[in-house]
């Protein structure tokens, strides 16, 4: 880190913030990002699974999220709304040999089949977070965990959906929730959610955002959890109250590609 930026005044954190903000919200920064993934589709439910999908299996080298999430939807025929509204179980059997690090073909199954539970039901995923905005992210994101999880599963498959109200940073869930409720005219966010405030988005904390915010004064707490995760926000929101996740962009672009 630049040293000047230790003792750097609240006006020269949002000027460096604003300005990486521009840096990285950009059609270029979407390449080797897995929100390449729901980008390739334009129908709404196409997007928010293949958007859901690629966020559960986002952790470790994003070269290889990025294929692996790909290869799910063209598992799915690249249409990934239809294939769940039709399959029949037998369908299902390919994705047994599914792997993604410590994701695999169990918890992929399971992950398919809830969501065609869901989509059965509801024409969006976005209903199910609908207490965002009255009763919190917090809230919101247990309320989708319960549903999601009411599906047969094996107990391991569990891991892979956070639960905030356990202490988790919900890193993978809180950046698609940023993908589907963020709106401007950048081309990398989506917006398809207008139920829910942007206000109440929880800025995704990895080691990388985490690194830069607590070099930056703008995080204390020394672990990476959900406490962790609103103190980041609260700190972001000084600087833009009403969209505080869009400087996302800028912690994590500072945290991987530098100062």
């Amino acid at each position: 880190m630049n040293p000047a930026f230790r003792t750097a005044t609240d006006q020269e954190l949002k000027e460096l913030l604003d300005h990486k903000v521009l840096e990285y919200n950009t059609p270029e920064f979407i390449a080797d990002d897995p929100v390449s993934v729901p980008h390739l589709f334009t129908l709404k439910q196409d997007i928010e699974i293949s958007g859901f999908l690629s966020a559960t299996i986002a952790w470790g080298n994003r070269k290889s999220i990025v294929q692996d999430s790909n290869r799910l939807v063209q598992m799915m025929d690249n249409t990934p709304y239809d294939f769940l509204l039709h399959a029949k179980p037998e369908d299902f059997k390919p994705f047994l040999r599914f792997v993604h690090r410590t994701f695999n073909g169990d918890d992929c199954l399971f992950f398919l089949t809830s969501l065609q539970a869901i989509y059965r039901q509801y024409q969006s995923l976005e209903p199910l977070f609908a207490t965002m905005n009255e009763q919190g992210p917090a809230h919101a994101i247990s309320r989708f965990r319960e549903r999601f999880l009411s599906t047969d599963h094996l107990g391991r498959s569990e891991k892979h959906i956070a639960n905030p109200l356990a202490g988790s940073a919900a890193k993978r869930i809180n950046m698609f929730l940023r993908w589907m409720v963020r709106r401007d005219a950048c081309g990398v966010d989506f917006g398809l959610w207008r139920s829910i405030n942007p206000s109440m988005l929880i800025c995704p904390l990895d080691i990388h955002v985490g690194r830069v915010a607590r070099s930056l004064g703008l995080l204390h707490r020394a672990q990476n959890d959900w406490k962790a995760a609103i103190e980041l926000t609260e700190s972001l929101s000084m600087f833009d109250p009403h969209d505080p996740v869009k400087y996302d962009f800028a912690l994590f672009g500072m945290g991987v590609h530098g100062w």
